[in-house]
């Protein structure tokens, strides 16, 4: 049985587009149905059109749907993905995810595994602190972690963070070995996911 695997991120510049979309071609991968969706940008033009590089990503993705609600309904599993912020979420996804309370409450989002991903704009800029972050919300939500760890060379390639994949912005656009290891960690989330439906499965016939 494949999984419905939602994919929702932020990215300003788009590293972490990259990161996204590396992940779901990772879920595709494993069998899932995954759902690629952006939060809304809520950073006036002014300020986007300061950074020629932010304006760039905005231009080249609009047809990127917006994430909604229903895409948390519809999953059976999550990965999130935020550039850093100060080491914590960018403002723009966790706007999306303060209005989840309603899913929350009703156990929508519980017993799904989840997983994150991120960049900053250097190895040591916040990346593992932000994961963290978001691993705080999916801990409320009642779901289960399911990090990359150092379970296979694909990790070790790519900075080796057991936390999540993430990505130092100065080096430029992710690397080969960084992509590798972010569809590593969404083959890796659709399999735990599939895997857990499957036992769900077989103990409602039991």
């Amino acid at each position: 049985m494949g999984a419905k695997v939602a994919v929702i991120y932020y990215s300003a510049t788009g590293n972490v587009h990259a990161l996204a979309s590396a992940v779901a071609e990772g879920a595709e991968s494993a069998g899932a149905e995954v759902r690629l969706r952006r939060v809304p940008e809520l950073a006036p033009d002014s300020a986007i059109d300061a950074n020629p590089a932010w304006r760039a990503h905005v231009t080249a993705t609009p047809h990127v749907e917006v994430a909604t609600l229903e895409d948390l309904r519809w999953a059976d599993a999550y990965a999130f993905g935020s550039p850093t912020r100060y080491g914590n979420v960018a403002a723009q996804l966790k706007q999306f995810i303060d209005t989840t309370g309603g899913l929350w409450s009703a156990g929508a989002l519980a017993n799904k595994p989840a997983t994150a991903f991120a960049s900053a704009g250097n190895l040591q800029g916040g990346n593992e602190s932000t994961l963290l972050a978001l691993y705080n919300t999916f801990y409320h939500w009642g779901a289960f972690i399911v990090p990359p760890g150092y379970t296979d060379p694909a990790v070790h390639a790519a900075y080796g963070n057991p936390y999540g994949i993430a990505h130092p912005g100065a080096e430029g656009v992710p690397s080969e070995a960084t992509l590798a290891a972010a569809r590593y960690q969404g083959r890796r989330l659709a399999t735990v996911a599939a895997r857990l439906l499957a036992t769900a499965e077989l103990t409602a016939v039991a």
